[in-house]
């Protein structure tokens, strides 16, 4: 065995090891619970996985399933088995005969004592550094009742720790076995559960350090598990100047008070099709021209059509994306928990230094909640909240349902976390229709605070002069007047 321990153990899978500040505890027990299909096996198997890297030695105990099945499961997602030492304590067929196969035994009358020798002696020529039982609660239907069963764990967990090893052992609940009696003996637990918006993980136990707070998030590929944390945005900051940061167009900057402020969140909203993608765009190609490298997450149109159509009125988003000036992602919201996306967010605003990051829109992303609503400003906050933080300029986009009625400053009720509001508008004059564009928020500074015609050509964005012989804008019934009457 290892003559040293580092201070932590790494799980095998880096978003646990966040959410557990670093990974676990060397020489202690660890237990991960979860019903079928979980991924508790899996994730015992990172863990041995882990240690094999580290030069450690690990042995799984398994007392459910056969081995030759958990070994071919384990090789399939990329585990390294051979480098593993197996104690196959799993019923064998030879367990009943032809005559007895209909049999009942109760627990007295299997002999305990062979399998607690195998497991001594197994466990002492292995001499392993990380152990894994898979799972604990098997033990319970040899015992005859809960008391010894408990008393055998307790026996079992200070065995391994005398040998200096570091456990992990899986327990599945259900409801006829609650496992909550096995937490006495735990220095940590790990929860691996399944809720409306996804896979949920939570360490409601774990001695020795403290954990990130809130709901994390995992998913099993065919890599195995990875791990997402619940964004902490008070742990996360950036260096970074406060400066204005021009559209590129006067008429906008103008209305802005000469832009929009480096680590500030600008809600853009409006109705459908009246240009709230292109706007914020136009933020990103001016970026592109000082170098500054920007991501747009699309999640209500597919990335061709947003190419395609940004060419088309002379915002080159292809050759920025050459560049590496622009990165589109395009995001499918019902296949992504919230925590999930903010690590996309994360990656890309850490190790892709990304200055600009644009959400389209709002209610896509609100889809990854699975109709949990009550989280949705929570993790908007969140996320707006990591942005400014890491001085990154957030643009999200806001459909209102209305196309030209009644003015509404955002559909999903998100304005308080808005540094900038700027907004959108169809407008129905003399039969034809027409857009406007207005700012009814500005943190940081004074804004202009008049309605401009906006404009999509094949040139680009065009915003004109004020909007002074209008009125009834904002109510839903424009109407053209003459300034100059009543003079």
């Amino acid at each position: 065995m290892s003559s040293s321990l580092p201070e932590r153990l790494s799980t095998g899978v880096s978003g646990l090891d966040e959410i557990l500040t670093g990974g676990l505890v060397p020489e202690r027990s660890y237990m991960i619970r979860g019903r079928a299909g979980s991924g508790k096996t899996i994730l015992s198997f990172h863990f041995l996985d882990a240690g094999v890297a580290n030069g450690e030695t690990g042995l799984f105990v398994n007392l459910e399933e056969d081995v030759r099945d958990l070994t071919a499961n384990a090789a399939a997602l990329g585990f390294d088995t051979d480098a593993i030492e197996f104690l196959d304590l799993s019923p064998s067929a030879d367990v009943f005969t032809e005559d007895q196969s209909y049999e009942v035994f109760s627990p007295s009358e299997v002999e305990q004592a062979p399998l607690t020798e195998q497991i001594i002696e197994g466990v002492t020529e292995a001499d392993p550094d990380r152990v894994v039982v898979d799972p604990l609660t098997q033990l319970r239907f040899l015992m005859s009742d809960d008391y010894q069963f408990r008393k055998q764990v307790v026996g079992f967990m200070r065995f391994l720790k005398d040998q200096n090893a570091t456990v992990m052992f899986t327990v599945q609940d259900t409801e006829r076995n609650p496992t909550d009696d096995l937490e006495f003996i735990t220095d940590g637990t790990i929860a691996l559960g399944t809720e409306k918006h996804g896979k949920t993980l939570v360490v409601p136990k774990f001695r020795g350090s403290s954990t990130l707070n809130g709901d994390h998030a995992y998913r099993i590929t065919d890599a195995g598990i990875e791990a997402y944390p619940a964004l902490q945005p008070g742990k996360h900051t950036g260096a970074f100047d406060i400066e204005q940061i021009s559209s590129g167009i006067p008429e906008i900057d103008e209305l802005l008070n000469g832009g929009i402020e480096r680590g500030t969140v600008t809600i853009v909203s409006g109705p459908t099709g009246v240009g709230k993608t292109t706007l914020g765009t136009q933020f990103m190609k001016e970026a592109a021209g000082r170098g500054e490298r920007s991501v747009i997450y699309l999640f209500e149109e597919n990335k061709e059509t947003f190419l395609t159509r940004s060419q088309a009125i002379n915002i080159p988003v292809v050759e920025m994306v050459e560049k590496g000036t622009l990165r589109v992602e395009e995001v499918e919201a019902l296949e992504h928990s919230p925590q999930e996306f903010a690590r996309m967010v994360r990656d890309d605003v850490e190790h892709g230094d990304a200055d600009i990051v644009m959400i389209d829109g709002i209610s896509g992303y609100r889809l990854t909640l699975r109709g949990e609503e009550g989280l949705m400003l929570q993790q908007m906050h969140a996320l707006g909240r990591y942005l400014k933080n890491m001085g990154v300029t957030a643009l999200f986009l806001d459909e209102t349902r209305s196309i030209a009625g009644e003015f509404q400053a955002t559909m999903e009720n998100i304005s308080y976390l808005a540094d900038n509001i700027v907004f959108l508008r169809h407008l129905e004059v003399r039969g034809e229709m027409r857009k406007a564009i207005g700012v009814l928020k500005k943190r940081t500074s004074d804004f202009e605070r008049t309605i401009r015609e906006f404009q999509i050509t094949e040139h680009g964005v065009m915003v004109g002069e004020p909007m002074s012989n209008m009125r009834g804008i904002l109510s839903g019934n424009p109407e053209l007047f003459d300034p100059t009457e009543g003079e």
